[in-house]
This record gives structure tokens, C-alpha cells and sequence, in this order.
């Protein structure tokens, strides 16, 4: 017997309040060929005890307890390699499915079996219709050059072919940006199939991760980083754009910098110029260039 298509990845730690109707929400789907493979962090509530009632009634959920915790990117990890799927799609335990979500998703991705992975939940493209699948080169260009931003999605709006997922490695990045790296990562050598909305509901609450994260400015600026090491390590571009956007990226950063330090606090502007790498003849370039940029808008 085939096994299922789908490896449907939902990862938990401390979450009795939502997990229950998370999982309802995936056995409601329209689509039937699915596992759920559920991978609780050690929680210190009814989160497993609520999961284990849905194992116990339906084979198609899988729960399994880590030891230890693991955090957010690596138990990601761990709940892809116990999938069996051709496909995984991450849900988070505070998050729904919607009923036609799986069919949609699973139906747009086989129309391009030259894709690696998809992304939905994007903004309406008033160019072309969803869905429809970018190279490599394409996707960069999309986000960096022409600055549809696509690479800033959550897992919860991703479904990638385990292969694909397994040949970058899964997530390298513990942190907060970690998705964003991922995107980034894929889409060096793979095809990305872009789809619309309206098969995932993102839940917003004061437990998340996220939450507190959210507002940063710090948090924000970590992204800067991810950005440039991609633009330098076999990027997709053509040299002339990839060194465009990076130009860019760093005027950005500067001017990032000089805004925290003069409005914000002094302190976490120090943080940034310390992560972005700056040595200061090139940060004091930078921010000349930016300011005469706000300047030159100003006339």
C-alpha cells in the first residue's frame, strides 16, 4: 500500500488552549491522503495528553515526544524527517487548516512537477493569475529587483517536496529569520510555485514566539544579514543586480542604524552596527549615501 502524499507537520509546545481544534482542522480536510505527524517540544500542559486522544481514535495521527526540547527550527527539522510524504506542509498548533486548503495546495503543486517547494498566502499579483512557478533566478528577481515580496512567509504558508527539503538540508537558521533563510536557501536551485490565499489561517496571540518579536526593531533588522549572505554565496542574479541590491541593502542598513540610534536608543542601534559586519569606513559611506538620499526626496 502507497503512503500518504502529504506529511502534514504540526510541531507543539505548550499549547492545550489551540491544538485541539488545529487538529480538527486537518482530519476536516477535503483531501484524504495525508498523514499528521505531530512532534511535542516537552510541554509542560495537556498539549500531548489532547494529542493522544486524536492518535488513539484516527491511525492517520502520528504523535511523537521529544526528550528534550529541542526549540522551533530544529523540531521543524525532526518533524520532516518523520514524515513519509512526497510533500510537507507545516501547521502550527495554534494555527487552522481550511477544509479545501490540502486539496488546493496538492493540486497546484502537481501542475509543476519541476517545482521544488510553493509558497501561498501571497498578495494578489494584478499581472498574472496564481499559481504559476518561478526559476530560480525569476524568484530573486521578483523579490530583490522588483521587490514583490515573497520570500517573507512563514512555514505555515510553505509546502515543499521533501527531496527538495532534504537536499538544502531543512533549516540551518535557530533563529527568528530562520523561514526567511529557507526561502532563500531553496530557491538558489530550486523552482518555487507562487499561490494565493485562503488555505491556511495564521492564528495571532500573546503566547506566540513571535509576539513578543514581532515590533522589534532588532528583530527586523536581523533579516539584513540573511540578505547579504545570500546575494554573496551563489546567488541566482546576474552579477551587476545581485551587487545592485546589495549596495542597496547596505545604504538600508545604514540609514536603518542612524534612524534606531537618533529615535530609538542608542544601545540596539550599537547591536545592529555590531551584526551587520560594517568596518566603519564602509558604514560611514553608507550612511552618507543614505542621508543624501533622504535628502535629495526632500526637494
Amino acid at each position: 500500500m502507497e503512503g500518504p502524499l502529504v506529511s502534514v507537520l504540526m510541531t507543539a509546545y505548550n499549547r492545550e488552549k489551540y491544538i485541539g481544534v488545529a487538529i480538527q482542522s486537518v482530519l476536516a480536510s477535503t483531501y484524504k491522503n495525508f498523514e499528521l505527524i505531530i512532534v511535542d517540544d516537552c510541554s509542560k500542559d495537556r498539549t500531548v495528553e489532547i494529542a493522544r486522544g486524536f492518535a488513539e481514535k484516527d491511525s492517520r495521527v502520528k504523535l511523537f515526544i521529544n526528550e528534550k526540547n529541542l526549540g522551533q527550527f530544529a523540531n521543524r527539522n525532526l518533524a520532516a524527517r518523520l514524515g513519509s510524504g512526497k510533500y510537507l506542509k507545516y501547521l502550527d498548533s495554534d494555527d487552522l487548516l481550511y477544509p479545501t486548503g490540502l486539496e488546493v495546495l496538492v493540486s497546484m503543486m502537481e501542475q509543476f512537477p519541476e517545482a521544488g517547494y510553493g509558497l501561498s498566502e501571497l498578495d494578489q499579483d494584478d499581472e498574472r493569475i496564481y499559481p504559476y512557478m518561478l526559476t530560480p533566478r525569476g524568484a530573486y528577481e521578483r523579490h530583490f529587483i522588483r521587490r514583490f515580496m515573497i520570500f517573507y512567509k512563514a512555514p505555515l504558508s510553505s509546502i515543499i517536496k521533501k527531496e527538495a527539503f532534504e537536499r538544502v538540508g531543512g533549516f540551518t537558521n535557530p533563529s527568528g529569520e530562520g523561514d526567511y533563510e529557507m526561502w532563500l536557501l531553496l530557491s538558489r536551485e530550486h523552482n518555487v510555485v507562487l499561490m494565493p490565499g485562503g488555505t491556511v489561517w495564521y492564528r495571532v496571540h500573546d503566547e506566540q514566539i513571535d509576539f513578543q518579536r514581532r515590533n522589534s526593531a532588532l528583530t527586523r533588522f536581523l533579516y539584513y544579514p540573511v540578505t547579504l549572505k545570500y546575494l554573496t554565496q551563489d546567488c541566482p542574479l546576474e552579477k551587476t543586480q545581485a551587487e545592485m541590491v546589495e549596495k542597496r541593502t547596505y545604504s538600508e542598513i545604514a540609514k536603518t542604524i542612524m534612524l534606531t540610534f537618533f529615535r530609538q536608543s542608542p544601545g540596539t542601534a550599537a547591536k545592529m552596527y555590531k551584526l551587520a559586519g560594517y568596518n566603519l569606513s564602509t558604514f560611514l559611506g553608507n550612511c552618507f549615501y543614505a542621508l543624501a538620499g533622504k535628502l535629495s526626496k526632500r526637494k
